[in-house]
């Protein structure tokens, strides 16, 4: 089961696994620094930047078992 869903919010994110930041990174999504990755979920961040939201969630749980 994934660890990672598009519901995660982004700070959670971050916090839980580090690993993940390269993921942001490669999309170019630099939130995780941002206050709004407080209150927002990847959900919203892939529709506000256009990014495919399951290749997204998909790579992070990739990433973050490595």
């Amino acid at each position: 089961m994934p660890k990672i869903t598009k519901e995660t919010n982004i700070a959670e994110i971050v916090e839980k696994y580090p690993a993940a930041i390269e993921v942001f990174k490669k999309y170019n999504l630099f939130c995780f620094g941002c206050s709004a990755a407080h209150f927002e979920n990847l959900e919203a961040i892939s529709q506000e930047f256009g990014v495919n939201i399951d290749k997204f969630v998909k790579e992070l749980n990739e990433a973050i078992e490595k």
